[in-house]
């Protein structure tokens, strides 16, 4: 026997009183308009998020968004304005000077602007690397809080997955808020 199964097994012996597990429910904050609600705080974070309009499709809206951009980095099918495939290359290190990343969301989060994105691609340097980000979400993958949330991703079976709000932003120098510090400078969400 191990020290910390003998430590763990004297607590139990000496245990005199055991009590239950409590139960409770945890009602987390709910919102009558998720999506509005979610572009509000998206927002607020730094980033930016807007819902794709009857005829609109993501890429008039990255072509508008950054006209300047000449590598367009995607897994995504469909999108012309991509440049580049990612997952063709060897190392992370070749993803440097992405200017935009468009990657896919799984989940949003209305209570703090978040995005749970799972690893779909061969690199997640990726969502950390480019200039921009750009996350399309499908609309309906909208739920209101946090609770919810880790209720939906609790069975995903990725190796890898992060939320993420808005841009990179610290503000641990002098107190002042920086965007773009350790990440993408900007970050948009499209709702499709």
């Amino acid at each position: 026997m191990s020290s910390r199964e003998e430590i763990l097994a004297n607590i139990r012996k000496n245990t005199q009183k055991k009590y239950d597990y409590p139960t409770w429910e945890v009602n987390g904050i709910v919102y009558p308009d998720i999506i509005t609600k979610f572009c509000e705080i998206n927002r607020f974070v730094g980033g930016d998020a807007i819902v794709l309009g009857k005829g609109e499709d993501i890429d008039s809206v990255i072509r508008a968004r950054f006209p300047e951009a000449k590598r367009i980095a995607s897994t995504m099918e469909g999108l012309s304005c991509v440049t580049l495939n990612p997952d063709t290359l060897d190392t992370p290190q070749e993803l440097n000077g992405t200017d935009v990343a468009i990657i896919q969301g799984e989940w949003g989060v209305a209570e703090n602007g978040m995005v749970w994105i799972p690893q779909t691609v061969k690199h997640k340097a990726l969502y950390f690397i480019a200039e921009s980000l750009v996350i399309v979400l499908d609309r309906n993958r909208l739920v209101n809080n946090m609770h919810e949330a880790y209720k939906k991703i609790k069975d995903d079976k990725y190796k890898f997955g992060v939320f993420i709000s808005g841009p990179s932003k610290t503000a641990d120098i002098e107190q002042a808020l920086v965007m773009g510090a350790h990440g993408a400078r900007t970050a948009l969400v499209i709702l499709k």
